[in-house]
């Protein structure tokens, strides 16, 4: 039997006034993005812990460490015109702009600071999938697992000190990652190195993810929470954060695990997301 895989026109809705925070990313019949069980993302002012209330967060100048979930999340970005809007930092100012009229959501970033700051940045995407969803990267990705994975591994199987273990996708350090459930009381964070396209797959539905930024490192991040996270009151969720760098927490990043800004003193990229359902 010949299947057909069909594109999907897909909508998006953000929130400029609470951290750019995309809401919404819709079509076919089906809403991507997970809505979180924590109450108070609208109270949420600068420097507050972070509030998981799901939807797509901009990460940036990082995604771990400090402040959590970077520093563009909590405040309130302004309109510069039809889908566009900016947040502006003392060390850096952000523009994005968002379109969808052709069915594809296109966002563009530009991004302008003093030659040589850097950043890591992730689209911090938390997807409604089901248990029998996957993800799709090419095999033999290296993927680095940061230290919660440690938990996962015979003892002795984490190097002492290290921030990361890198293994090949989909199964780094004999971990199985690709897959996302049912719940098993496990959270992990991995990164999918020099990774700039994956693919969700869940039932008939394909959701793409692809990065573009020239000269810059580019990753997919990986969340894979499956009722292990928060320890007092764990739930599940699952992210799939395309990202510029190589490391979740700027601290911990080397010369090539970060973006550096160039002597133009700017930073341009472009995530692009469709849809394909198979008939």
């Amino acid at each position: 039997m010949v299947t057909d895989a069909r594109p999907v026109a897909l909508r998006v809705a953000y929130d400029a006034a609470h951290g750019g925070r995309w809401t919404s990313l819709h079509g076919g019949g089906r809403e991507w993005l997970w809505r979180g069980p924590e109450p108070g993302r609208h109270e949420v002012r600068p420097d507050d812990a972070f509030v998981d209330a799901g939807g797509l967060e901009e990460c940036l100048p990082t995604v771990r460490g400090e402040p959590d979930h970077g520093e563009v999340w909590s405040r309130p970005w302004r309109s510069a015109g039809p889908g566009t809007v900016v947040v502006e930092r003392p060390t850096f100012t952000l523009t994005r702009r968002i379109t969808d009229s052709g069915g594809v959501v296109v966002a563009d970033y530009r991004l302008a600071a003093d030659p040589g700051y850097r950043f890591v940045w992730a689209a911090h995407a938390l997807l409604d999938l089901s248990p029998t969803a996957r993800l799709d990267a090419p095999a033999g990705t290296p993927t680095r697992l940061h230290p919660e994975a440690a938990a996962l591994l015979p003892p002795g199987g984490w190097p002492t000190g290290d921030p990361w273990l890198t293994g090949p996708w989909p199964t780094p350090a004999g971990l199985t990652l690709d897959t996302f459930g049912p719940d098993d009381g496990t959270a992990l964070g991995a990164v999918l190195l020099d990774c700039p396209r994956v693919q969700v797959l869940d039932g008939a539905d394909r959701l793409t993810l692809e990065l573009e930024c020239a000269g810059q490192p580019r990753s997919t991040a990986l969340w894979r929470n499956l009722g292990g996270w928060p320890a007092n009151r764990p739930y599940r969720s699952v992210g799939i954060e395309p990202m510029l760098g190589a490391a979740f927490d700027l601290a911990d990043a080397g010369p090539d695990d970060a973006v550096a800004v160039p002597a133009s003193g700017e930073v341009s990229w472009r995530l692009t997301i469709s849809a394909h359902r198979i008939h």
